[in-house]
């Protein structure tokens, strides 16, 4: 056992950090479920489905400052300093991400969502819940298998998610006929793509932590 886990097993248990990151998660999968109302919602309800994730978002930023704060003033962490730091960033994308493709979902003025986009946003929205699993699962190292399946989910749904958007991307190019509508939905398509992507970085940084204490 290396002598930082003999540290950590000997001193007392501080859950403030796993709280702070379940805080974060916890709105990862609020923001989520917001966003899979987006398609089917009136222009005045996206509005306002927009600004309760922009909200979701802001709350995040606060959260990973907290523990970037936390973690210049802590001598012991429950692990790794750097894991630490990168778990809470990769949260933090996840959520800037979807903000982001919410946001333009709301100023390109949509009418309406193409299915395959309803389909990344179910995609997204259900690696978020395997994210939010993962995390929870920290608190308890020992329970390796219950961290190592949601790890397996999220990669699993981030290769779904690839496949979803380079399918609605080559449609997109194959089938538009408006240039400009095409330069829209794309983006909206690599926001929602993107955000898989860091849920991905998630799970790296997970598998990080449980290889740390294995």
């Amino acid at each position: 056992m290396k002598f930082d886990k003999i540290i950590q097993a000997i001193l007392p248990k501080d859950d403030h950090f796993y709280l702070l990151f379940e805080e974060a998660s916890s709105l990862l999968v609020k923001a989520a479920n917001i966003l899979r109302k987006l398609p089917a919602a009136t222009p005045n309800e996206r509005q306002a489905f927009v600004q309760q994730i922009s909200d979701c978002e802001h709350e995040c930023d606060l959260i990973s400052h907290k523990i970037f704060s936390e973690l210049d003033r802590t001598f012991i962490t429950p692990f790794d300093r750097e894991d630490v730091h990168l778990l809470a960033s990769s949260l933090d994308e996840v959520m800037d991400y979807m903000d982001g493709a919410s946001r333009r979902m709301n100023l390109y003025k949509l009418e309406s969502c193409p299915s395959e986009m309803v389909k990344l946003i179910e995609v997204l929205a259900t690696c978020v819940d395997e994210v939010h699993r993962g995390v929870q699962g920290i608190r308890n190292l020992n329970k390796r298998e219950f961290i190592q399946r949601a790890i397996e989910k999220i990669n699993t749904y981030e290769n779904e998610a690839d496949f979803i958007y380079e399918r609605a991307v080559a449609d997109l190019f194959e089938n538009g006929t408006d240039a400009i509508q095409l330069i829209k939905l794309k983006e909206i398509y690599y926001g929602l793509e993107t955000a898989t992507d860091k849920c991905e970085d998630t799970a790296n940084v997970l598998e990080s932590i449980l290889i740390k204490h294995g």
